[in-house]
């Protein structure tokens, strides 16, 4: 079933990216000669006016093919023949799609479950923030090194902002009243299940829950994106600076792993589908910005090949003819593939190594 749900989430989020790509150059005036669900020789297909729809046998990606996107034509509907912010608009749409399908899943999920507050409603055993004049159950935490705590995601930023640091001051409210608690260690330790199944690396704070209003969804929801975002620029910094490689990455063999581990931690079914849908809101939020990178291939190489073409068109007076750009994107693709292929066959051998 978890396979199943991979595929599944996989295969919308391709969907809602190429989507956003084809409604912008519909309304955009620029001619889609096909669009298509994933790769390889098709299996279905239909022509409807200008535009060939079709579903593809090899569940790898999918794409928008739209007329002139990578070489030069006189037909005045083409990509190349539209508007630089026309071409920008159409370009972005794809990401764009997918953080908002990232906003939505999550706005579901906080809207039927009771969602966290950052007041303590237990300390596990064992937790570093349970120490003498450290943190207690009922404690409300309203500041934290100085900075604002709205939200558990607040607490959870301040903590990853700088790992080194392990003792913060902390202004919690506790029975009415406000107190600052000064150099409270918080350092992770590795708990073994509880009751509920919950195990693994984290501070031992068990937070109080309630139903929140839509305004509360909406924000939450919002602040839990943001999050993500930031995760997700941690992580390239990480690989940029040498502290991550290879090993640390992970494709779909190894999110659907990671996925199935999730499941088996759940307590119950319908915890593990609203686990699994918020790890799909966090895909969907890494694929739309990952794919505004500024890589050859990418959206985001694109957009930059886009603005720099436009400049010097603009200076010189001078028509760039778009296939050297192809040639480049061409190369970047088989780079990314063979990426993808590296790390898909190193989350096989770490599978088949268990």
């Amino acid at each position: 079933m978890t396979i199943i749900f991979g595929i599944l989430l996989f295969s919308l989020l391709i969907f809602v990216h190429e989507l956003g790509h084809f409604v912008a150059a519909k309304l955009s005036g620029v001619q889609v000669n096909e669009f298509s669900m994933f790769m390889g020789p098709a299996i279905w297909k239909k022509q409807v006016g200008e535009t060939l729809y079709a579903l593809r046998c090899i569940p790898i990606g999918g794409y928008c093919a739209m007329e002139g996107e990578d070489a030069d034509t006189e037909n005045p509907r083409s990509f190349q023949k539209a508007a630089w912010w026309k071409r920008l608009i159409i370009l972005v749409a794809g990401s764009a799609m997918n953080l908002i399908t990232g906003f939505l899943i999550v706005a579901i999920v906080n809207s039927f479950t009771a969602a966290p507050i950052p007041q303590i409603e237990n300390l596990r055993t064992g937790s570093s923030l349970a120490c003498e004049g450290g943190l207690r159950a009922g404690d409300e935490i309203l500041e934290m090194g100085g900075s604002i705590v709205e939200s558990t995601t607040d607490f959870n930023e301040i903590l990853q902002n700088d790992p080194s640091v392990t003792e913060f001051d902390v202004l919690v409210r506790r029975d009415g009243q406000q107190l600052l608690l000064e150099a409270v260690p918080m350092v992770p330790k590795e708990f073994p299940a509880n009751e509920e199944g919950e195990a693994g690396v984290f501070y031992g704070i068990q937070w109080q829950t309630r139903s929140l209003t839509f305004p509360e969804v909406i924000k939450q929801s919002f602040d839990d994106c943001v999050y993500f975002g930031k995760l997700v620029w941690m992580s390239l910094g990480m690989i940029v600076s040498g502290e991550a490689g290879l090993k640390d990455m992970s494709g779909p063999v190894g999110i659907v792993s990671m996925m199935s581990d999730t499941v088996a931690a759940s307590g119950s079914a319908a915890a593990a589908i609203l686990n699994l849908l918020f790890i799909g809101a966090f895909i969907a939020v890494n694929l739309g910005i990952m794919n505004l990178l500024p890589i050859p291939a990418l959206d985001g190489g694109r957009v930059v090949g886009l603005l720099l073409t436009t400049a010097v068109e603009a200076i010189t007076k001078k028509k760039i003819n778009p296939k050297y750009e192809g040639y480049l994107h061409g190369a970047g693709m088989i780079l990314l593939l063979a990426l993808m292929a590296i790390i898909l066959f190193k989350d096989i051998f770490v599978i088949v190594q268990r």
